[in-house]
């Protein structure tokens, strides 16, 4: 393929949320308690975790719900509960 150009990626904020709690399942699964503040979280995004300013962890939701209900995405003002596949070590969420 001679000629093609190298697809090119940005990175696009598209939501904030504060940890407000964390719950460990019988499963060891880590779920955060999230409160978005700004924006919306989609389950098909990629998060970034944050500590201290550092970025800790990168990796795909693989689980996000209102109360017991799977949600597709969750707006800003409202509270969710989310999972990081690969990531038990939550304390901030950016």
């Amino acid at each position: 393929m001679i000629g093609m150009l190298e697809p090119e990626y940005r990175e696009v904020i598209e939501g904030f949320a504060d940890v407000r709690n964390v719950f460990r399942l019988p499963s060891r699964e880590v779920v955060a308690g999230l409160f978005v503040t700004d924006g919306k979280i989609t389950r098909q995004y990629t998060v970034r975790v944050l500590r201290s300013g550092v970025v800790i962890f990168d990796g795909r939701i693989g689980s996000l719900k209102r109360f017991k209900d799977d949600v597709r995405e969750v707006q800003s003002g409202y509270e969710c509960g989310l999972v990081v596949d690969g990531f038990n070590d939550i304390a901030d969420f950016f």
